[in-house]
């Protein structure tokens, strides 16, 4: 497998275009909540995007959930670049991010386990994130039948 350089950075609002197009493809695919132009353009301070040789790789968001903990969403990467471990720089660069605002505690829904397992994290119950819970899981079609894992990671 060749080595790519990847670059980690905090998204800026001409990444809105790229962040949308990523994130329709797994929303379509059901694997993702969509996220309008709209929205991206509030929350482009929480999202991390990978380059390549100056293209748009994949991307992640970090969300507050509460006083020491936050989510990791929008974790995708762009057809061709699975498996080139841009994802866990993407996962480091959120972590790094996260420490810097104090806090604690970083965790995801995914249906990526072992992905999630091989940064270090560890699969909890969804139950322990009444957060969560209460500011999106209330609203979302899948509600009453989650098929998502929850992982967390201690951070500091």
């Amino acid at each position: 497998m060749q080595t790519l350089h990847v670059l980690c950075r905090n998204a800026t609002s001409d990444d809105v275009e790229s962040l949308y197009q990523l994130i329709k493809g797994y929303a379509e695919k059901g694997i993702m909540l969509p996220r309008s132009k709209e929205a991206l353009i509030r929350s482009i301070d929480t999202f991390v995007v990978a380059e390549v040789d100056g293209k748009f790789v994949g991307c992640g968001a970090l969300t507050r959930l509460g006083d020491d903990l936050v989510e990791i969403r929008s974790l995708g990467m762009t057809e061709g670049y699975k498996g080139y471990g841009i994802g866990g720089k993407i996962v480091d660069r959120l972590i790094e991010n996260a420490q810097a605002q104090g806090i604690s505690k970083i965790m995801a829904l995914t249906y990526a386990v072992s992905f999630f397992l091989r940064n270090d994290f560890t699969v909890v119950e969804k139950e322990i994130f009444p957060e969560k819970v209460w500011t999106d899981c209330i609203s979302c079609p899948k509600r009453h039948a989650c098929d998502e894992i929850a992982v967390m990671k201690k951070i500091l």
